[in-house]
């Protein structure tokens, strides 16, 4: 059967609008599959910056599609400090705070304080739905504790995602180990279910690289309309290899990388190619020699001082690089 040329350009218009609308993505872990992030980390506050975590506090958004009308669960993998995943310093004495927000002032677009990127607590904004202390506790090593149920209208709605926004903050509030967890949003307790439609971001990421040489590490910031450029800032990167920047126009810019316990920022350019897209940020590893448990933390902002998100499930899908072509008439 053949389609009509105005039935195939309605069906390409549709295809694009999926791509590319933040509400049909299918994205619940975090760190995301196509991130290839092992685990989140937050040190306890009184831990060294030299360690990999320059604030000891995480905060993720997760978004909740406006037909989704079901109760789901806010999952933390791991989330006691000791045992298999968890990093020590000398004992485990490490107690982590983790918290659940909705409710009005959660939304970080229309309140840019509960993004959490200035040095006051004004990110715990919102209505507290649910919170717990962890420590040394083997009950929750390697296993789930499941926040909830949450019904969506307890989140703060955002019109332009058309979805409700819960937060979640993790704080390290005494010790100095590192605590290593994921997350996942689920419709079920006890099983992880996906919630189609739904996604997670920050606006910095502080995350454990693998201890092996081989992997590469992504995250996806999404590049809004009226950017031209971005300003990126790792921290204790270790100098443990190289980072890159692919995009659909970018075959994979190298940015300046910061030693331990150390800073580095740079201005990227964006191009008109790359608006309403993700980035994809790849941490390849050092491979002369294994740098272990390497911890760093990102963030963006574009030319205006504004924070960019990085979305678990990319905006758009994973960019690939796509190279002009450029045809010349042959001369004679």
């Amino acid at each position: 059967m053949k389609l009509g040329s105005r039935v195939k350009k309605l069906i390409a218009l549709l295809m694009l609008a999926m791509a590319f609308s933040p509400g049909l993505v299918h994205g619940q872990a975090v760190p995301g599959k196509d991130e290839n992030i092992p685990f989140l980390v937050t040190f306890g506050k009184f831990g060294e910056t030299s360690w990999g975590d320059d604030d000891f506090v995480s905060i993720f958004f997760f978004t909740i599609p406006k037909d989704f009308n079901r109760q789901f669960y806010i999952k933390v993998f791991d989330p006691d400090c000791g045992g298999q995943h968890d990093e020590i310093q000398g004992v485990f004495d490490t107690k982590t705070l983790f918290s659940v927000y909705g409710g009005k002032g959660v939304d970080p677009d229309k309140n840019v304080e509960s993004r959490g990127l200035k040095d006051t607590d004004n990110y715990k904004q919102g209505n507290l739905l649910a919170s717990k202390v962890f420590g040394n506790e083997p009950t929750y090593d390697n296993r789930y504790y499941a926040f909830g149920p949450f019904n969506p209208t307890e989140g703060d709605y955002n019109e332009k995602w058309r979805s409700y926004i819960f937060k979640i903050v993790c704080e390290g509030i005494s010790g100095d180990d590192g605590n290593l967890y994921r997350y996942f949003l689920s419709s079920d307790k006890n099983n992880d279910i996906p919630i189609e439609g739904a996604n997670a971001f920050t606006y910095e990421y502080t995350f454990r690289m693998w201890n092996d040489n081989k992997s590469i590490s992504h995250i996806y910031p999404y590049v809004d309309t009226g950017i031209v450029s971005i300003k990126q800032r790792n921290f204790d990167w270790d100098d443990d290899g190289i980072i890159l920047v692919v995009s659909t126009y970018k075959q994979g810019l190298p940015v300046p990388v910061s030693n331990e316990n150390d800073t580095v920022e740079s201005v990227i350019p964006i191009e008109a190619a790359e608006i309403g897209k993700s980035l994809d940020f790849q941490f390849h590893k050092k491979k002369e020699f294994l740098v272990r448990n390497n911890n760093v933390v990102i963030a963006l902002e574009n030319q205006r001082g504004d924070a960019l998100q990085f979305f678990s499930s990319p905006i758009g899908g994973v960019p690939v690089y796509q190279p002009v072509i450029s045809v010349r008439k042959k001369t004679k």
